[in-house]
């Protein structure tokens, strides 16, 4: 069934056909023959119109106004599509109760499936964030193994700085890293993070093994620590580095910074958890313990996206001596759960002090960074991020790090932040002292 996991389904057919049957099925559900198509027309479909308005629109205030679970602003295209959406689910529901006819009914149902498919391919197509249905459906990577095969430590392993200058791959080295799934406790933090996804490549499973740098990445909120290996890409970007390098690439650990798809604990040790312990200690102390890779924090770095990123600037300030090394692909200003006031009041219960205590743009305003290097990576349409992000890179740059900014085009979605990583993977290497 691979065939049928591994289809794309944000280019070739899928998203026409998936359009093109959208709007047949809408086009039948407007205007298919029914028991009284007087009645349907003139009085039912314009109030499911109204109504899957309405419905549209108290969504977004509870999104946008109220609950405000994320802290960017949903495209509006997207409540649209939404919007799209609930219009079919209304209509065939109408349609079912007012028209006895079975084959008619049938039909209905399968139009308006096809509109919902059409309407979720088309956000699917906003955020780039799944590219096969595998991803849809959470299904294990095809390069998946169990983090109990993972082979432990070799006998003298190949160091050297920079690594490639001193590896010589052997002749029946894999050809793609492999994916594992793993919990990391929290043990000096008591933050309950879900299951990390770790990649390895293939150089890992050598003997003798070179000692690796060690990437850790984020995702944004909401998300999961496997968005990177679907939207974002990340196996087909490392293995791509690692076929040119001689199966050399970073390990890789996607660890968990927020706890759960919809919570946002700013990455801070607060109120809402002690995730800045859990991503500075346990995670470095988990991996240097159960991982053969380079202990030295010159090779070591932390990325991420949306969240992600502006939590990769968090740790890059507040523990340079951990995470010499960042990448902030398409962060915020500052944490935020929507505004500075309420972020403060939930984090530390009003206490400003304590929060510019942390935070990054106050951090470099008063300290200096000579160590730290970095890169700023944020879409040329991503309006609501781009101004905090060149403010953030001018900021860097006069706290004293080696940082650089790019814009990609695009907006806030994967498809920024899979070309972003991927077009950084060579200055990461060369950071980290893995090639010259």
């Amino acid at each position: 069934m691979d065939w049928l996991y591994d289809r794309p389904l944000l280019t070739g057919v899928v998203p026409w056909a998936a359009t093109a049957l959208a709007v047949a099925g809408a086009l039948w559900l407007l205007v298919a023959p029914t028991t009284n198509p007087r009645r349907y027309r003139l009085r039912i479909v314009p109030g499911c119109v109204l109504a899957a308005i309405a419905l549209t629109a108290a969504g977004w205030i509870v999104v946008e106004k109220w609950w405000r679970p994320f802290p960017d602003p949903v495209e509006p295209e997207v409540y649209a599509w939404i919007g799209g959406g609930l219009l079919a689910v209304l209509l065939v529901a109408a349609r079912l109760v007012t028209d006895r006819h079975l084959l008619r009914g049938v039909v209905s149902v399968v139009a308006a499936l096809a509109v919902v498919a059409g309407a979720a391919s088309q956000v699917n197509l906003v955020f780039d964030a799944y590219p096969t249905l595998r991803d849809v459906l959470g299904l294990p990577a095809a390069n998946a193994v169990d983090f109990a095969d993972v082979p432990g430590p070799v006998a003298d392993p190949v160091t050297g700085r920079p690594l490639d200058a001193h590896w010589q791959p052997p002749a029946d080295l894999p050809d793609q890293g492999r994916v594992t799934t793993v919990p990391i406790p929290g043990a000096e933090s008591g933050f309950a993070a879900r299951d990390a996804q770790i990649y390895l490549p293939p150089a890992y499973f050598a003997d003798p093994r070179p000692l690796l740098p060690v990437l850790v990445l984020l995702a944004g909120q909401p998300g999961s620590p496997g968005d990177w290996f679907a939207g974002g890409r990340l196996a087909e970007t490392m293995d791509a580095f690692a076929a040119q390098h001689g199966g050399l690439a970073p390990v890789v650990v996607v660890a968990d910074g927020t706890g759960s798809t919809l919570a946002n604990p700013l990455c801070l040790d607060s109120e809402l958890g002690n995730v800045d312990t859990y991503l500075a200690t346990d995670v470095p102390n988990w991996v240097k313990s159960n991982l053969q890779v380079d202990p030295n924090p010159q090779s070591w770095a932390v990325g991420g996206l949306s969240y992600g990123g502006t939590c990769s600037l968090q740790l890059a300030t507040n523990h340079p001596d951990v995470y010499p090394t960042f990448v902030d692909l398409s962060g915020q200003l500052e944490p935020t759960l929507g505004d500075r006031e309420r972020t403060v009041d939930a984090a530390f219960g009003g206490d400003d002090a304590a929060f510019t205590a942390v935070n990054p743009m106050d951090l470099m305003a008063n300290r200096q960074y000579p160590d730290t290097a970095g890169v700023f990576v944020v879409g040329s349409d991503d309006h609501d991020y781009a101004p905090g992000v060149h403010t953030l890179y001018e900021a860097a740059l006069k706290a004293g790090m080696d940082v650089h900014l790019v814009e990609l085009p695009g907006g806030h979605s994967f498809a920024v932040w899979s070309a972003g990583l991927a077009g950084q993977t060579d200055w990461l290497a060369k950071r980290m002292g893995l090639i010259s």
